[in-house]
């Protein structure tokens, strides 16, 4: 029996450091690790040890004969993976195996100074940076977030039907109440202190704010309502406590995403989900009541160029063909789509699209009979149209224009970094300059996940890159070139009471956390979250008082 690694994959590669025999690739190091879709496990080389399994976060890992239905095809994903790489040497195990030499990343001297580091974001990037501090350094971490409880992207960019991918979140977790790291959530760069108030306090500052906002079509009636960001409808049904609940309102039986990314599936996804089975998860109250009103029976993925240039990942495409009484077409309208298709080598994204219905739609008609998800290729929006409110897009068709009857138009093209005050910026790229983490001309100061490197990878991709921010910070502080700050942290939190902010320390996280799994108990939930900031600052006031005898 051999493992198998399926679907939620984070990539981030804790499965590789506990395996005995190297079986699992691209490990670090290797072409195509923090770029690659999920991590692969050799069948020819596992011994069947499990110690991956054990070890993921996310509940990825799974023997290949134990595997669910939905998930079988990943034994021979994982296989075809490794088809054309040479056997692996039959070196019996790991006491015989072919061992390189010890590497030491944090090479460190003896009599090294702890270093007072502050990580603005509590997403994915900045808490592999804090991990990173933590576990190989003696630094004493500031954890801050501008919203009052800590999570990122892990909270309120995961879907809801994800919960395996969630769980990395509890790996995080327990470096909230570390007791070298204090945390300030509710407190934001820029709006409650300055950067430069944050580098006083503080020999270096580790940017980990992602990117908040979304790119935009420049299209006319772009802006009408009922067409909006996928962002903040993810927001909306993660209960943002920033998205009203009332921000998304779903007309129509058809929803036009422009988009064939991961997040594009996601919308499309939780939009033809039975709302009976989202019951079962974190989604947000408001999201589930207003989905369960919608008629919306079809959803409309429109990708500007081929199949072969898809956005989505494999896995990702893959689980729609397991969602119940949900279809999946291909819109035949381009004779391109199916050459690409048919002519697909096995390794070919076009390729995962074979053996799918297609057919030509007639748009003048409403959707067909049941729920179904329609991929159209080589069709750009030219014009969201609609008078008060969106109802059709026009989109490219050969060298004309077609209109798509929808209420609800969403775009999930992509993200993009916001300016950080006191911070360089580069427009273009909606990232901060940096060499290898390090932000140029601000001694001590540092990015690390989006922000740094773009919206590219998914949440394991940020350990490689923290890994590469810490390494800089550590080998400037080393060689002396982290600025001695005047302040400390007594006088840090004074600052921030001074500026009259109501922060939430790992007490009013723990009371939030609380709070919100007892609700979710109460109605045989994972967790019901708290959708405000009033609720969420008022529930983490209630920490209980401690009294002794």
């Amino acid at each position: 029996m051999t493992f198998a690694i399926t679907q939620t994959c984070c990539g981030d590669a804790t499965c590789v450091a506990v395996c005995p025999v190297n079986c699992i690739h691209p490990a670090p190091g290797e072409p195509g690790f923090g770029t690659t879709e999920m991590l692969y496990i050799d069948p020819r080389a596992c011994i069947d040890c499990g110690a991956c399994a054990d070890a993921c976060p996310v509940d990825a890992v799974f023997p290949a004969d134990e595997l669910p239905a939905a998930q079988r095809h990943f034994a021979g994903i994982n296989a075809a993976h490794f088809a054309d790489a040479p056997p692996p040497a039959d070196d019996h195990g790991p006491n015989f195996h072919a061992w390189g030499a010890p590497r030491f990343e944090r090479d460190l001297p003896a009599d090294f100074a702890p270093i007072r580091v502050a990580v603005v974001g509590t997403g994915p990037a900045g808490m592999y940076a804090a991990e990173d501090l933590l576990l190989h350094t003696n630094a004493e971490v500031t954890l801050l977030d501008r919203l009052p409880v800590a999570g990122g992207l892990v909270r309120y960019g995961v879907a809801p039907d994800h919960p395996a991918t969630k769980r990395i979140g509890d790996t995080f977790a327990r470096f909230h109440s570390h007791p070298r790291v204090r945390l300030h959530l509710g407190v934001e760069v820029g709006r409650d202190i300055t950067a430069g108030e944050l580098a006083a306090h503080h020999h270096a500052v580790v940017y980990a704010v992602g990117a908040r906002t979304d790119r935009r079509l420049g299209i006319p009636g772009e802006d009408l309502p009922g067409s909006l960001s996928a962002t903040t409808f993810v927001a909306w049904y993660n209960a943002h406590p920033e998205v009203a609940p009332d921000a998304v309102r779903l007309s129509g039986e058809r929803v036009v995403v422009v988009g064939n990314g991961n997040v594009a599936l996601d919308v499309a996804r939780i939009l033809l989900t039975d709302p009976d089975a989202l019951a079962a998860t974190d989604i947000a109250d408001h999201a589930l009541a207003a989905l369960r009103a919608a008629r919306v029976r079809e959803v409309v993925l429109l990708g500007r160029r081929g199949p072969a240039d898809a956005a989505y990942t494999a896995p990702e495409l893959l689980a729609l063909s397991h969602l119940d009484g949900v279809e999946t077409v291909v819109d035949d309208h381009d004779p391109r789509t199916g050459e690409a298709v048919d002519g697909a080598g096995p390794d070919g994204k076009a390729g995962l699209l074979r053996g799918l219905p297609r057919e030509r739609t007639d748009w003048s008609r409403p959707p067909a009979p049941g729920r179904r998800i329609v991929f159209r290729f080589h069709s750009a929006p030219v014009e969201v149209l609609g008078a008060g409110a969106a109802r059709a897009v026009r989109v490219t068709e050969g060298d004309g224009h077609r209109e798509i009857p929808a209420g609800t138009v969403l775009r999930a093209v992509g993200h993009r970094g916001e300016p950080v005050p006191g911070l360089p910026f580069d427009e273009a790229a909606g990232t901060v300059p940096h060499e290898a983490g390090r932000v140029a001309g601000a001694p001590g100061t540092y990015v690390v996940g989006w922000i740094k490197r773009g919206p590219s990878g998914g949440i394991g991709a940020n350990r490689t890159c923290a890994a590469e921010t810490v390494g800089t910070l550590l080998a400037d502080a080393v060689a002396g070139r982290l600025p001695e700050p005047p302040g400390g942290a007594k006088e840090f939190r004074r600052l921030l009471r001074r500026r009259g902010r109501d922060v939430v320390d790992a007490r009013g996280l723990a009371a939030i956390d609380r709070a919100e799994l007892n609700k979710g108990r109460l109605t045989s939930r994972p967790r019901v979250k708290l959708a405000t900031v009033e609720e969420l600052r008022a529930t983490a006031r209630r920490v209980p008082r401690l009294t002794g005898r």
